[in-house]
């Protein structure tokens, strides 16, 4: 704690009036983190048809829990549990937000859960990064499964 104040250029009372511990600092991480990738959907969906926002905004959480997995292993169960079911409501929003999207252009499948996808999901951050990263090419699996196939049929 004491060097990370001292690379974030304020005293250790001052880091640690606003984060008692180091739990308590890995949770505020988390939690600004989440805040950020759920805050970028309404953007994606506005430059992007649903599907390319949706292969966005996942590629982006994926990254960030690459790099904050090292940051779990500081919590206890307890605050893992407590973070997890913080941060799943607005992940799941962001990702109903993007699949509801899809849904009204057409473009995803109607039956599309959102639970489903974060599920699918879940293993992308862990897929193999060398030689090559797997994620990108399991991720356009999962979206190629939620495409609407009777919008993608012309018969």
């Amino acid at each position: 704690m004491n060097q990370i104040a001292l690379r974030a250029g304020v005293g250790a009372g001052t880091l640690y009036r606003h984060f008692p511990t180091r739990e308590a600092l890995v949770l505020a991480v988390y939690r600004e983190e989440v805040e950020r990738i759920v805050a970028t959907v309404p953007d994606l969906l506005a430059e992007l048809e649903p599907l390319e926002a949706l292969r966005a905004w996942t590629t982006d959480l994926v990254q960030a829990m690459r790099h904050k997995h090292g940051l779990g292993d500081a919590l206890s169960p307890g605050a893992h549990r407590a973070i997890t079911e913080q941060s799943y409501q607005p992940v799941i929003d962001a990702v109903t937000s993007l699949l509801d999207a899809g849904k009204h252009d057409g473009s995803i499948r109607s039956d599309a859960d959102p639970a489903d996808f974060l599920q699918l999901t879940g293993a992308l951050w862990r897929a193999q990064t060398e030689p090559v990263d797997r994620a990108p090419s399991m991720l356009a699996l999962i979206l190629d499964g939620l495409r609407n196939q009777a919008a993608d049929d012309p018969g």
